[in-house]
């Protein structure tokens, strides 16, 4: 994109979190949903395509614009980026990456213009990280497939139009290996939501199980090579990680900017607490975390985008961004004392919601693998 078009619109999302979503942003809490004016405005801005291809309807940002958009949504609570994520993320991507022509005229432009909501359902009850566990079946039958298994917390699924199911096709194959993935429609037949979950925090993203009852699909839902879904799963999820990198950056910012002012004019004793070094000193480690978190997401998302880089660099991203994040919020609860333990203060809410960042789409002990085992293989180091 051009760089001045670019600028453009990163201000204009700025602008629509720090001046609409944040001052709703305990209604979203107490509510547990996104309001329906939110929804519309952020179609109207474009955001539920930002990264989808450019030729069926979105802004088509590089990976480098994609976190610097992340730094803003991360701003604000989680929910408002988490309702147009999936679009842009690892449902749209495995359409917009793999599908076949037709599928990207049928499913991204309604993506990208939010009529359509489309949800990724990898994760089961015996498979999160590990693919070996995968218990959701498709089985040929005459000109199409009938998929029968149940999915578990699955973003955007009481919402979805659509759903990109990953179900072992060969029950042959071990592990990652005979997973093909699917284009489900949500009103199909034998697809059931179950209500959405009561989470710790992130409330207003709302993530239920999926179940799949003989539900037949034609053979066009395919998508891409049959036998190679988790290949795409992983691809898609690469980037997805470095995208949750640069949201927790965009968190970190927040809870900083609330310490900051809330350390500058409280007082105790009379004075502000600010003058306290122990409180400049949870400020300070705060900020110098967040300059390195913030320039570890910029140098990988253009390693991203060269190719030189789009496993390790994501996961260590992810992994680093996530922990970050999580002594940040803590560290702002601690700041503002009893004050941060109310429902009422934002870092409060902050501090359960950057929870989840160090579980989904790769727990960090997950990352960690991924980034030990690929430096060691790169050492010569045999696979098992």
């Amino acid at each position: 994109m051009d760089a001045d078009v670019f600028a453009e619109v990163k201000d204009a999302v700025r602008r629509l979190v720090r001046e609409v979503v944040v001052p709703r942003e305990e209604e979203i809490d107490l509510d547990d949903r996104i309001p329906d004016e939110l929804r519309s405005a952020a179609a109207e801005m474009g955001l539920f395509g930002y990264a989808l291809p450019e030729e069926h309807g979105g802004l088509g940002v590089s990976m480098s614009e994609d976190v610097q958009l992340a730094f803003e949504f991360g701003y604000t609570t989680p929910a408002f980026r988490s309702l147009f994520g999936t679009n842009n993320g690892i449902a749209g991507q495995v359409i917009a990456r793999f599908g076949s022509e037709e599928q990207k005229k049928a499913y991204l432009p309604r993506l990208a213009a939010g009529e359509l909501i489309g949800s990724f359902a990898l994760t089961e009850a015996e498979a999160g990280s590990d693919p070996a566990g995968l218990r959701t079946t498709a089985r040929r039958d005459g000109d199409g497939w009938v998929i029968t298994g149940g999915k578990r917390y699955i973003t955007n699924a009481p919402i979805a139009d659509l759903f990109v199911v990953f179900a072992r096709s060969d029950p042959q194959e071990k592990g990652g290996r005979g997973i093909s993935s699917f284009v489900v429609d949500a009103t199909a037949p034998g697809v059931t939501v179950g209500p959405h979950d009561k989470k710790m925090g992130q409330s207003g993203a709302w993530t239920a199980e999926v179940f799949f009852d003989d539900v037949r699909v034609p053979a066009d839902a395919l998508i891409g090579e049959e036998g190679r879904g988790y290949a795409k799963a992983l691809t898609v999820l690469s980037r997805g990680r470095l995208h949750i990198a640069a949201l927790c950056v965009g968190m970190a910012q927040r809870v900083l900017d609330e310490s900051v002012a809330y350390a500058a004019t409280a007082k105790q004793g009379g004075a502000p607490i600010g003058r306290f070094q122990l409180v400049q000193a949870m400020i300070a480690e705060t900020h110098a975390e967040l300059l390195a978190a913030r320039s570890m997401v910029l140098d990988v998302a253009a390693r991203y985008d060269s190719g030189e880089d789009t496993s390790v660099g994501p996961s260590s991203a992810k992994l680093f961004c996530s922990e970050m994040v999580g002594r940040a919020t803590d560290r702002a609860v601690q700041v503002h004392g009893g004050l941060g333990y109310l429902r009422t203060t934002p870092v409060e809410r902050f501090y359960r919601d950057a929870r989840l960042y160090r579980l989904y789409e790769g727990t960090s002990e997950v990352q960690k693998v991924i980034i030990g085992g690929a430096l060691l293989r790169a050492a010569g180091m045999p696979k098992p």
